[in-house]
This record gives C-alpha cells, sequence and structure tokens, in this order.
C-alpha cells in the first residue's frame, strides 16, 4: 500500500513570503494574482508569482493561485485572462468558490474548492466533486466526527482543513454583515472585519449584557496537537491562515507545523511529506510569539466553548507575567519565566481596557516606559513583539536540503537524489592515471561531496580502477552540472503531476456534469449566485429558482452571519446551559447607529445575525 501524502500549506501575501515558507517547509504555498483574491489587498504580478513557482517546484512543492471570489459577468473575460496567465506560470491549482469559473475556458489545472463555499456536509462535498472540484477545503466549524463523515461518503475528493489562524465568526461565504454595513463585500475581498467591532449587547427589556465588547470575536484556531487525529480523519492538507500576515508570522507558524509533522510521520510510516527536501539548522518556532488573539481549537471536539477572544481583537502574544508594582515611568513584572529585551512590544491587560507601548529600557524585572498611567498591580502583561526572536526569524533561517548520492564510476559519473531522480555524465576520456590513487579517490569524494544550489552531494563510491586524476576545477563544474541536470529532471516529471490525493480531478476541456440538488429547489442568495454562468450551473443541478448574490440584490430578511458560536453560550445564558438565566428576547447588537439582531436555531445549535 502506497504511503498518504500529507501536505502543509503556508499562506503567502508576496513572493517573497512565499519562498520564505518554502524554505522553512512548506509543501504547498497559496498565494493571490493581481485581482480576485478574497484579500483584496494581497495581490500580486504574475511575473512573482512565476519566481515563486520556479523556486517551489525545486523541491516538488507547489503552489496554489487563489481566484477565491465571486466574479460579476462584467468580469468573466479578465478573470478567464489572468487564470491562463497564472497557468503559464507554473501554478499548480487554482482555489475557486465562484462556481461560474468551472464554466470558463480553463487550463488543465486542477481546482480546489475554497472555504468561501461554507462546505459543511458530505452532499455539498459530492456536489463539488461532480463540478470537476479536485480538493474541497472544508469549514472551520467542524467536528472530527463531521470531517470522517464527508471522507466516508466522497472517498475520491481531497480534503483541507484550516488548522491555525484567525477564525471568520460566521460561516466562510456566507457573511453579509460587512456588504450590509458598508457596501465592501467579503465575497469580494474587501471585508472589513465587523465582527472585530464593539458592541452593546441588549435585551428585549433594554437590559446592557455586555457593553463595548468585541463580542463576535473569536480567538485564533491553533490545531498543532490535532494532527494525527486529523489526518486519520481524512485530512490530506493542513493550512495555515494569513495571507495579510508579514514574513515572520509565516516562517514561525510553518516552521512549527514542519516540526510537528515531521514527528508525526516518525511515528507513522503510513504517512509521508508530500514534498521533497529535509531542514537542517534554524530558529526554534514559537507559536505564542507571533500574533494571536489567544487561542481555542472551536468544534473539532463537537463540543462548545468559550470561544470569544475577550481582552482584545488585537494580537496578544505571549504571557509574560503580571504587573507587580507602579511608578512615574517604571513597571516591575513578576516574570512567569520570559525575560523582556529593550524595544519588546508589551501589552497591559487592565480594567478599562488594553494598553499597548514598547518597553524602553530593561533592567531585570523593572521596565521604563513612556508612560505608566492606567496601568495598575495585578494587571497582566503580554508581549506581541519579540526583539531578539524577530532578530533570530531573520538571521537563523533553516537550510532546506536534498541529499544526494554520488557514484564515481569507470567513465562516467552518476547522481541519485533522495526522491531517486537520476542524472548521469560522461567523465573526460583523457585524464591521466594518478600516481597517488588514494589521494586521487579523496579529491573526487571531497570535491563531489559539497552543497550545491539546494543539493547536499554525497559521493558513496569511487568505483575507478585505476583511479584517474581530475582538476577540482573539473569535478566542481561537473557537481553543478549534475545539480542542474537533477533539477531539470524533477520540474519536467512535474508537468502536469496531479496532485497528492486520488485522482478524481476534472478533465480539461470538458463541461462536467453536476449531481442534482436535493430536494429544495430554490438556491438562495447564499449560493452567491453573481453572473450568468455560475446560475447556467446551478440550473443544470436541478434547481427551479436562483436567487442573486446578496451583492447584487440586498434583502431586508436576510441573514447576516448565521453560525456554531453563540453569544449567549459565551454571556452564560444559554436556555440549555443555564435554564435560569433565561433574559428576554430578542437580543440587539448595537453599535453607534448600527443595530443588528440576534436569532437562536437552538435545533441546530446555530447564531443567526439578521437585520431589526
Amino acid at each position: 500500500m502506497q504511503p498518504v501524502k500529507l501536505e502543509l500549506l503556508a499562506p503567502a501575501k508576496t513572493s517573497y513570503i512565499g519562498i520564505a515558507a518554502i524554505d522553512c517547509g512548506a509543501d504547498a504555498v497559496y498565494i493571490a494574482g493581481p485581482g480576485f483574491g478574497a484579500r483584496a489587498s494581497a495581490g500580486n504580478p504574475v511575473s512573482d508569482i512565476a519566481a515563486l513557482c520556479d523556486y517551489a517546484h525545486r523541491f516538488s512543492a507547489r503552489i496554489f493561485g487563489a481566484v477565491n471570489t465571486i466574479v460579476f459577468d462584467d468580469e468573466l473575460a479578465a478573470v478567464e485572462r489572468q487564470i491562463w496567465d497564472m497557468y503559464g506560470a507554473g501554478v499548480d491549482a487554482l482555489i475557486v468558490q465562484d462556481l461560474g469559473i468551472t464554466r470558463l475556458n480553463l487550463p488543465p489545472i486542477e481546482l480546489h474548492a475554497s472555504t468561501q463555499c461554507a462546505i459543511r456536509t458530505a452532499r455539498q462535498a459530492e456536489m463539488l466533486a461532480s463540478l470537476g472540484f479536485k480538493r474541497v477545503i472544508l469549514e472551520r466549524q467542524l467536528s472530527l466526527e463531521q470531517i470522517r463523515a464527508i471522507r466516508d461518503a466522497v472517498p475520491g475528493i481531497e480534503l483541507e482543513f484550516f488548522v491555525h489562524g484567525a477564525i471568520c465568526v460566521c460561516y466562510s461565504g456566507n457573511c453579509y454583515l460587512s456588504q450590509h454595513l458598508v457596501g465592501r463585500s467579503a465575497n469580494r475581498g474587501a471585508c472589513i472585519q465587523a465582527c472585530r467591532s464593539l458592541y452593546d449587547v441588549v435585551d428585549g427589556d433594554g437590559r446592557v449584557l455586555a457593553r463595548e465588547r468585541s463580542i463576535l470575536s473569536p480567538r485564533d484556531y491553533c490545531l498543532d496537537n490535532r494532527l494525527e487525529e486529523l489526518a486519520d480523519a481524512g485530512i490530506c492538507s493542513f493550512k495555515i491562515e494569513g495571507r495579510l500576515k508579514g514574513d515572520s508570522y509565516v516562517k514561525n507558524l510553518t516552521r512549527h507545523y514542519r516540526l510537528k509533522l515531521d514527528e508525526l510521520f516518525a511515528r507513522r510510516p503510513e504517512y509521508v511529506q508530500a514534498s521533497s527536501g529535509t531542514l537542517q539548522g534554524g530558529f526554534t518556532p514559537n507559536p505564542d510569539a507571533t500574533f494571536n488573539r489567544g487561542y481555542t481549537q472551536l468544534f473539532i471536539d463537537g463540543k462548545r466553548g468559550r470561544w470569544n477572544s475577550i481582552e482584545s481583537t488585537k494580537s496578544l502574544g505571549e504571557y509574560i507575567g503580571d504587573v507587580a508594582g507602579v511608578s512615574l515611568r517604571t513597571v516591575s513584572v513578576q516574570s512567569a519565566g520570559q525575560a523582556i529585551s529593550n524595544g519588546d512590544g508589551l501589552v497591559f491587560v487592565t480594567k478599562n481596557g488594553i494598553i499597548g507601548m514598547r518597553a524602553d529600557v530593561v533592567n531585570g524585572c523593572e521596565v521604563t516606559l513612556k508612560d505608566t498611567s492606567g496601568i495598575a498591580p495585578g494587571d497582566k502583561v503580554y508581549r506581541n513583539f519579540n526583539i531578539k526572536f524577530e532578530k533570530e526569524l531573520q538571521n537563523d533561517m533553516p537550510r532546506r536540503k536534498i541529499d544526494v548520492a554520488v557514484v564515481f564510476r569507470q567513465e562516467s559519473v552518476v547522481a541519485t537524489d533522495a526522491d531517486g531522480y537520476s542524472a548521469t555524465l560522461p567523465l573526460p576520456s583523457d585524464a591521466p592515471v594518478a600516481e597517488k590513487q588514494d589521494v586521487a579517490a579523496g579529491n573526487i569524494s571531497r570535491n563531489l561531496g559539497k552543497r550545491t544550489n539546494h543539493f547536499d552531494f554525497k559521493c558513496e563510491a569511487v568505483e575507478q580502477s585505476p583511479v584517474r586524476f581530475y582538476p577540482a576545477a573539473t569535478l566542481n563544474a561537473l557537481r553543478r552540472a549534475l545539480a542542474e541536470m537533477l533539477t531539470k529532471n524533477r520540474l519536467e516529471s512535474l508537468s502536469g503531476s496531479s496532485g497528492i490525493g486520488p485522482d478524481s480531478g476534472r478533465i480539461p476541456g470538458k463541461k462536467a456534469r453536476p449531481i442534482r440538488c436535493s430536494q429544495d429547489r430554490t438556491a438562495a442568495y447564499t449560493a452567491n449566485c453573481a453572473n450568468h454562468l455560475a446560475r447556467e450551473v446551478l440550473l443544470d443541478m436541478g434547481y427551479e429558482q436562483v436567487e442573486d448574490a446578496y451583492e447584487i440584490a440586498p434583502k431586508s430578511d436576510a441573514e447576516l452571519m448565521r453560525s456554531r458560536y453563540c453569544i449567549r453560550y459565551e454571556l452564560g445564558i444559554c436556555p440549555r446551559q443555564h435554564p435560569a438565566g433565561k433574559v428576554k428576547e430578542p437580543l440587539m447588537l448595537i453599535n453607534g447607529g448600527n443595530r443588528l439582531r440576534l436569532m437562536f436555531d437552538c435545533k441546530n445549535c446555530e447564531m443567526i445575525v439578521t437585520l431589526p
């Protein structure tokens, strides 16, 4: 039985960050082109993506192009051109939300269904597979049991799952709050992140149950200790969120999850790395030292918990200790074992909110600040910028290498890398017999056993008899030529690769046959139909009526959000958990002049945000 390849998938705002992710162990990177990405401010020219693809493919790593917004009719031609440009640049797969894209004239490229498709059921996964999608990126708010059910029902499709990063409080792709408030659509890459704003929660009697709280803001996801269970449930790609994050975030978390997966591979040989090369040396990762709002495992165990970020929607970072004393410009910190350095970014959680500033001068547990007003003994201290760690991330990168075994034969030299790619070169026929056989053999081994580009060469055997003399320049030239041939052979063999999982992919140039829809004959606005091609797909599935996307035809009775996250539970007034704590409905969210109504689908244990 062939081992199962598991993929670590890292985000990239730029090609530079994508290359850093590959260097830190990513098996794949997702990045947006010039437009149509769900992070509008994270676009990239196709030339940069081509450079990233060239670098990644040297390690058999793959690049996925995010084309995951909904598309209007007058944009279809432009998105088709961009897709062909990205394919020409070497992109291995497209991450897609809009079903209309499946009806475009596409190159022979894999399609991955974005998490924006809100994939929560086996039926949805089966439908997307019938449209030609090779992979689905599941909704974050799923349990292991639900993931297993999708895998069992649709065994021929790859499953990708987020394991780290920011969480949308709403089911992905079905949030219309930003569009409603300011006309900026999350499905068009322009979300204002209204879920991170401060709200009052008011009950039906006008009582304020929570005041000025980021009550819709979840903590960040962290499943670094659940990777084995996810793999056993059928996940083949482990995704880190963060296409708006900087290089230190991506480096730190990619290295961290690479180590976690390597530990899994050591225990479970039936699982193997999806790309090539191993890491040597480099910084020691620390997820707590990078951007986070505190961590949660959300619904992975099928149980509800307290998921609110509570203190802040900004990054708190790692817990340092508590304030022991305060003077005019100095605070003393009772450390929890973390040393503070000059220039560190500190966050103080006070009774009146969050105070953040840089540490000017640190002398033991005494920290001099520009201003200590508002800080009191007992306040918790976090560090969201660790200056020493940031320098380590910049200056002590791991080295990713592919081992190559070299055999120096009578008339040729043969190099074979760790994945079995091979290159052979003839030896000069006029080389003289060496006077000192042992010395000549040692020179051959030494000059062929060096690092060249990303290859670590090792001369396994010198099989010449008698050994001939070759100048160091000749041997070095042979090694460099072998490295170029190995790279060329790898890149040629990867052309048209079908990915890491079962081959259920689309047949290029052929129109997919969608499965029929379920009993519901209306495709609601939540299907995000924004163009005539998407409408054709839905009609071919058997829907009799297809509503326009909310961005085209806003509805006064629309659900602006639906989520497993529940404000009643967060406030301790869930009628199931605390029957005595029942309050008068409806509950309202109020932010300035904006009022939103909360509804609760207790049968499905979901919260809904609507207009009043």
